[in-house]
């Protein structure tokens, strides 16, 4: 049997995707090995105050919903510690005993780079994406400049800052509808769509809370198609089947993704072979091009001709047991346990290969 790792999950955050990364880590605990890991949860709380918990064996390995449960109880509201710089500081002196850190973190300080600046500072190994396809992945804006650079294309639109309005020459290059959403926010979080200009003010006043930077983007027909990629010990990189999404509602905005019974996630989906050869090589594209490292999902509109437009992507995608991304590999046969396991190796393999690079 491989040694016993101590994995330390960060979960929670500042962010407005608080509730979602308590439910991703929840699916988490539920489906380690409880035979090849022990656990050390660490909360974020949405004052910044980290708290650290204790191993659960009992819960952690068998329910979700039990997990879930115990996560948004056992934790304080408010950490003893009276900033957050020190509850972080006395954090950090269990998660270094850690063997790997996972940072189920989802939403702007906690996947947007800022938590993984602050693990590689330390030299904590840690799950997933580093600093720089972190920071890339969660600004849709440069997001957008990088894959079209590297010749993906993406929806039209145009950026604006706090203030800043769609001028008369962008309203007739977009046409409408368009879609309003936040330039760094993740789950569909104030986004909206826009059949009428006279609706353009409430959408970018819902957008500017989430973010001060809001993207205007063109409507782009046709079905909603994503892809998973998965970094395997040595870099090989593999691709998910395509999975469709089919929703009842306008888009698959909060409501649909967490709330809505009725939506379906298709996978594999029903596209032809061409199509899905083409979507499996932006994707790794996309990944390669974001200097990504571990997972990624990247998410497509597909054209009746085929034409491929991506949407956006995820550098830490939902993880919760029911998300497009557990989905897509469990079609493979990958299960949620497999796939943690695939994702840890992964992680400790990087970890590895700094070592010896610094040694």
């Amino acid at each position: 049997m491989a040694d016993r790792i101590t994995l330390a999950v960060l979960f929670g955050g500042r962010s407005g995707e608080h509730d979602i990364s308590c439910q991703s880590a929840a699916s988490i605990f539920a489906n380690l090995d409880r035979d090849r890991y022990d656990v050390l949860p660490v909360k974020i709380l949405p004052t910044g105050h980290w708290a650290v918990g204790t191993d659960e064996p009992a819960l952690f390995g068998r329910d979700s919903e039990e997990a879930l449960g115990w996560l948004r109880t056992a934790f304080p509201e408010r950490d003893s510690a009276p900033t957050p710089v020190a509850s972080i500081a006395a954090a950090f002196t269990r998660v270094a005993e850690a063997d790997l850190v996972f940072p189920a973190l989802h939403g702007p300080y906690g996947e947007d780079g800022t938590v993984q600046a602050l693990l590689d500072m330390t030299g904590a190994a840690f799950i997933g994406n580093g600093v720089l396809a972190s920071a890339l992945g969660m600004d849709k804006e440069f997001t957008k400049k990088i894959l079209s650079g590297a010749g993906l294309e993406v929806a039209a639109g145009v950026v604006l800052g706090p203030g800043d309005d769609v001028t008369a020459e962008d309203r007739e290059r977009l046409g409408l509808p368009v879609f309003v959403k936040p330039a760094r926010a993740g789950s569909s979080l104030g986004v909206s769509k826009v059949d009428d200009w006279a609706a353009l003010p409430a959408a970018l006043a819902e957008a500017r809370r989430a973010d001060g930077k809001v993207l205007v983007e063109a409507a782009v027909p046709g079905r909603e198609i994503d892809i998973g990629v998965l970094e395997m010990p040595g870099g090989e990189l593999r691709v998910s089947p395509p999975l469709e999404i089919l929703t009842g509602e306008t888009f698959f905005d909060y409501q649909a993704k967490y709330a809505d019974e009725t939506t379906v996630l298709d996978v594999p989906a029903k596209v032809g072979p061409d199509v899905e050869a083409g979507l499996a090589d932006q994707a790794v594209r996309a990944f390669q091009a974001l200097d990504c490292r571990g997972l990624l999902r990247v998410d497509f509109f597909v054209a009746d001709d085929g034409g491929l437009v991506v949407n956006e992507v995820n550098t830490f995608p939902g993880f919760t047991s029911h998300s497009q991304y557990p989905a897509m590999w469990g079609a493979t046969g990958l299960s949620y346990p497999r796939l943690i396991d695939a994702l840890v190796d992964t992680a400790l393999w990087h970890a590895s290969a700094r070592r010896e690079l610094t040694s």
